[in-house]
Parts: structure tokens; sequence; C-alpha cells
């Protein structure tokens, strides 16, 4: 069948044309991902990781990441917790958009992070991917070190 063609109206429905936006894969993922992160739950966190999940966050060469190759496993999940979202008061996320594409999900919006008594925002884009089994293979996050720097204030 060609593409054109793709039924739009019964059961045939390609997903695409039906995103299920409540119950998909990454959506379910992402949300667990940020509930954990609200509840200051380590555990819970790395357990909604697949086994070879990875962070990049920020993506590229930062503080966090001198390489810029990410944080790949269980034990580099957990170091990174402890060097980036362990070190914070609380982290607020605040999505004004939503993207879903495949595996993938991308949430357009911004991260607020209290830390040592000030604020700081991290505009973005951040995504989430799940693996066949719904757990995290992936987080990246696309925000800027300089400018979420420059957001540093006051709380």
């Amino acid at each position: 069948m060609a593409p054109s063609e793709a039924p739009v109206t019964d059961d045939r429905t390609p997903a695409y044309l039906n995103i299920d936006r409540e119950n998909h894969p990454a959506v379910l993922a992402g949300r667990r991902s940020r509930e954990a992160v609200q509840a200051r739950d380590k555990e819970a966190w790395l357990a909604n990781f697949s086994a070879d999940g990875s962070v990049e966050d920020p993506v590229g060469p930062s503080m966090f990441d001198e390489e810029g190759v990410g944080h790949r496993g269980p034990q580099q999940l957990s170091e990174f917790w402890d060097k980036t979202i362990g070190t914070t008061e609380k982290i607020d996320f605040v999505f004004d958009r939503e993207i879903i594409c495949g595996d993938e999900v991308a949430y357009i919006g911004t991260i607020v992070t209290r830390i040592a008594g000030h604020i700081s925002e991290a505009q973005g884009v951040f995504t989430y991917k799940a693996d066949a089994d719904g757990k995290l293979a992936a987080l990246r996050a696309f925000w800027e070190v300089e400018a979420t720097m420059n957001s540093l204030r006051p709380a």
C-alpha cells in the first residue's frame, strides 16, 4: 500500500497517525524519570533505565562530561545522579510542547533547578527514547551551559 493510501479511519490506522499520548512508551519512561527526580528517588530513577541506558545532559562536552560522550550503564548513571541531580534542592520540569516520533518523545521547555539557594533555568529540548520493554534507553538534553549559567539568580 502506498503511503498516500494509508487508512485513517479504521483499526488498520498506522500508529504514527493515531499517537496514544498518555501511554506511549517514551512518554511513560520520561514521566517515570521526572517523577523519580522530583521525589529524589535515585533507585527508582536508575531502575527506569535499560541495562545499557544512557544520559547526555547536556549533549556534548560540559562540566559534567568533559569528553561529551555521555554516561552509559548503571555505574555511570549512578555517578551522574550523584554529581548533578543529587546536589540539587529541587528540579521542576516546565514543558511547553511535546513531540512524539517513533520510540522517542521530545519536550521543548525549561528545567528549573534550585541549588545552594539559587535558581537556574535551562531552556532547551529534552528527549527520551524507550526500548522494546518500555525502559529508558536514552535521555538527551539539549541546553546551553553558558545561557543556563547566566540565568543563575538567588532563590
